[in-house]
């Protein structure tokens, strides 16, 4: 070998080592899936991701985005990463609960004061430990993103107080807390897939739902739904997970690499929702929806209030004081 030939091979090498990361021919794919459209939350958290990994790994990985549920609902996409068949979602904790049940603390309802409450407690220590309990369950959780707190629509009458829903079929997620609030206030809960939602509404086989105002705007929920109240009666995060035979074949750097392309994309996904819902109630209005924005939300707190107990003893009164006790 010449010393040029030489010297040039060398030269690749330390190329391929000197950041941690392998010189790929091809880039690697990641699949990764989520329920809404590109221009949600969802999609900002997924874009941001992308964009943080590809550049931190020198092209070495390229993201190829499912929006709008194209690999299936959330109980899929959730399963097909215990599978190995997808390597990235983004998923809501509605359907999480069935795989990984700690995670249904943070869906009682009226748990967390305000935003910057629930984001505290998701970013301190309670949080970030409960992302260590997907790892028993399959699944690798690397961050917390948001979809801001949840509000009730419907296509029956203006909804001002607890009362009003009584009777309503709401559809809820898959999920037991959910479930169990929405028939303690005398409502039918119908647990459905996201998927499945927007034919429901426009069928009439349920009266409503209930999701934060950016979900309401990217799904155009104003063309199947007459009200929308301001309940605000759940804090709903979102979840940043990849598959555990995926994260498993990454070198230490380039799972440093995921990690922090995850971050980045939850505080993606927070600003998204922050401008959202600086002017999504005009923008629902301005499509002719009805906005309550003064909800009798004592009447609801104390409408669920029999149900605590079957979370207290569910997850326990401790784990519950812990949360609402942070300041």
């Amino acid at each position: 070998m010449t010393t040029l030939r030489r010297t040039a091979l060398m030269t690749l090498v330390a190329l391929a080592t000197t950041s941690g990361f392998a010189v790929a021919q091809t880039a690697k794919e990641v699949k990764v899936g989520y329920a809404l459209a590109v221009n949600s939350h969802y999609g900002a958290a997924a874009q941001t991701w992308a964009d943080s990994v590809e550049k931190s790994t020198k092209g070495a990985y390229k993201f190829k985005q499912f929006p709008a549920s194209a690999l299936g609902g959330e109980r899929e996409l959730i399963e097909g990463l215990q599978l190995g068949t997808v390597e990235a979602v983004i998923v809501s904790t509605g359907a999480l609960s069935n795989f990984v049940p700690e995670v249904g603390v943070v869906d009682i309802p009226f748990l967390f004061r305000d935003t910057a409450h629930a984001r505290k407690v998701l970013d301190g220590e309670f949080g970030q430990d409960l992302l260590t309990k997907f790892k028993k369950r399959g699944l690798i959780a690397l961050a917390w993103g948001e979809q801001g707190f949840r509000h009730l629509s419907n296509n029956k009458r203006p909804v001002t107080k607890a009362e009003d829903i009584k009777g309503m079929k709401i559809r809820v997620t898959e999920n037991p807390v959910h479930i169990a609030a929405f028939r303690t206030l005398g409502a039918s809960p119908t647990p459905m897939a996201w998927p499945e939602v927007i034919g429901a509404l426009q069928q009439g086989t349920i009266d409503g739902q209930e999701n934060p105002v950016s979900v309401f705007v990217s799904a155009k929920l104003w063309q199947v739904q007459k009200h929308l109240s301001l309940t605000a009666h759940v804090y709903a995060p979102m979840a940043l997970i990849v598959s555990p035979a995926f994260f498993g074949s990454l070198s230490d750097a380039e799972k440093v690499a995921f990690i922090e392309g995850a971050k980045a994309g939850a505080l993606a996904s927070r600003k998204f929702v922050d401008d959202v819902e600086k002017k999504a109630v005009t923008e629902i209005q301005s499509h002719g929806v009805q906005v309550v924005t003064k909800v009798d939300v004592a009447s609801f707190q104390a409408g669920v209030a029999p149900a605590y107990k079957q979370y207290a003893a569910k997850f326990g009164q401790a784990t519950i004081d812990k949360i609402t006790q942070t300041k």
